[in-house]
């Protein structure tokens, strides 16, 4: 399976210009169904990215430089364990849940759940006995090691959470996933510290809110996703799924583990070998990278069962062209997110307080990793859709191995530059090989001369918002800045002209939208 090839792709130009009503059917639908889960969960995500933003701005406000760096350590080592606690559940239901049989399903989310629970456990009681030796090898300050032990609780709280946004994403409702994991859990971390911070707490009295708020909601949300989906989670008769599950969902949190060490390792090394207050920048520039992701994000959130659809359907060519469509979107989206982050950088780092302004050189080093993690596409959710999750494993780990070595030098060279250095080249290097692994396996490749157009567009988009940046300072420069930027490179894709894919994709969803919109008014 997987070695059907067509005209369309075997020149490797899949995305080149082909009319409107020559686009295949079967690819149509695919790309109004991917593109259709984008429009909805990029603005989830972007609604998530300001809850994260608001959440680390009220911290680093209310806690000051020194405190916020131990939340900001305890943090995001429990956000790395986070990747890890569902044990590859969450591929696992993408791949198996959306063609089998109701039975089937219920086994299949109990054993995601059940996996997810008992990893929790692990990782609390881990975390609890780890904590004081963490604190003595990074920041050595007394609230760390409850803060931390805390935020174990908290690891496996989030883990079901996540599964139950991936059993709704497994069924093809972006909705329900973008509930839970984009808008529900950032929001009850918000509303936990807030409201913690208004009580006069400190910085354990932060996390143990956030816990609270976070149990609470899996409390109430578990059960409301049962009768919402009407999958019930089993565990009769797994035993008989388990096998296949866990051939699936092992090799995958392997990689997930290895990447850890490839994509992770800054935090810890930062935590490590540099200050409390040096973690807090980190951390805020962590929060910003994690808005220029949106983009690839979204269109990820559907792509997943269709390509598994795809995939065994032996629809190869059709894939592809998905794959290639998709990617141009994703560069053609991202490119203004990072720009702007890029030119602005330093106002918006300013807004969170002097001291993280520091962080603008890694944060513009940190984005060249985002550019080739996006501009690639879905490299690594397609290698695991096409059943090459032991060939993503082996490279995960021996990236993992590599970064180690390489961000350890960086961040005592060059400190938090160095930091996001060695993530930014393990990120570039793993999905460019990534892409080739592909087109070995599979012969999936999505780039031709298509590209170009929002690659021109972003060159002329900088140069407008350096312009504006040269004459007009501080943060009304950058929001004016930002908005002549957004139109000039809206311009100049007009301009040069865009994919008729890209056009179809903006058509249909925009008619569908108008749709939805005449139809609301209508009914009041």
């Amino acid at each position: 399976m997987g070695t059907e090839s067509t005209p369309e792709t075997t020149d490797g130009n899949a995305g080149d210009a082909t009319p409107d009503d020559e686009i295949p059917d079967d690819e149509r639908d695919a790309l109004v169904t991917i593109a259709g889960g984008a429009v909805v969960t990029s603005g989830a995500f972007s609604a998530q990215r300001g809850l994260m933003t608001a959440t680390e701005f009220v911290l680093a406000r209310g806690l000051g430089p020194v405190t916020y760096g131990v939340y900001a350590l305890a943090w995001r080592i429990a956000q790395v364990l986070t990747r890890l606690v569902p044990f590859g559940s969450v591929p696992a239901l993408q791949r198996f849940v959306p063609a089998a049989d109701p039975d089937r399903r219920s086994r299949v989310v109990g054993l995601a759940y059940a996996t997810t629970a008992v990893a929790g456990v692990a990782f609390a009681l881990g975390v609890h006995v780890a904590a004081p030796r963490v604190n003595d090898l990074t920041v050595t300050d007394p609230a760390f090691p409850p803060t931390m032990r805390l935020f174990g609780v908290l690891v496996g709280l989030i883990g079901l959470v996540t599964v139950t946004g991936a059993v709704f994403r497994a069924i093809g409702s972006a909705r329900g996933e973008v509930l839970f994991n984009k808008l529900l859990r950032p929001a009850v971390r918000l509303v936990g510290a807030a409201g913690a911070l208004a009580l006069g707490h400190s910085v354990v009295g932060v996390a143990g809110a956030i816990v609270a708020a976070t149990a609470l909601l899996v409390a109430v949300g578990v059960p409301a996703s049962v009768r919402v989906t009407g999958i019930v989670p089993t565990l009769r008769g797994a035993r008989r799924e388990a096998r296949r599950f866990y051939d699936h969902a092992a090799p995958v949190a392997m990689s997930s583990f290895g990447k850890v060490f490839q994509n992770r390792i800054d935090v810890l090394l930062v935590g490590a070998l540099l200050t409390a207050v040096a973690a807090g920048v980190y951390n805020v520039v962590l929060v910003l990278i994690s808005i220029a992701w949106i983009p690839l994000l979204s269109f990820n959130q559907l792509l997943p069962p269709v390509a598994s659809d795809l995939y065994a359907a032996d629809r190869m060519g059709t894939l592809n062209a998905v794959y290639a469509s998709v990617t141009r979107l994703i560069v053609t989206t991202v490119i203004p997110v990072i720009a702007t982050l890029g030119v602005y950088g330093e106002p918006l780092l300013a807004l969170f307080g002097e001291t993280y302004v520091r962080g603008y050189l890694p944060l513009v080093v940190y984005l060249g990793g985002v550019f080739v993690g996006s501009a690639v596409g879905a490299t690594g959710w397609l290698l695991m859709m096409t059943d090459h999750q032991y060939a993503r494993m082996a490279l995960d780990w021996l990236l993992a191995a590599l970064n180690v070595g390489l961000t350890y030098a960086f961040v005592l060279r060059y400190g938090l530059v160095g930091a996001a250095l060695g993530t930014s080249a393990a990120i570039a290097v793993q999905n460019g090989a990534q892409v080739l692994l592909l087109r070995r396996f599979e012969g999936l490749w999505p780039f031709d001369r298509t590209f170009l157009v929002p690659l021109s567009a972003g060159a002329v988009m900088v140069g407008v918002m350096s312009t504006v940046r040269a004459a007009v300072g501080g943060t009304p420069g950058a929001a004016v800045g930002t908005v002549v930027g957004v139109a000039a490179y809206l311009l100049t894709l007009r301009a040069i002209g865009v994919d008729p894919r890209d056009r179809l994709v903006v058509s249909e969803l925009a008619g569908r939208y108008r749709a939805s919109v005449r139809a609301a008014i209508n009914d009041r």
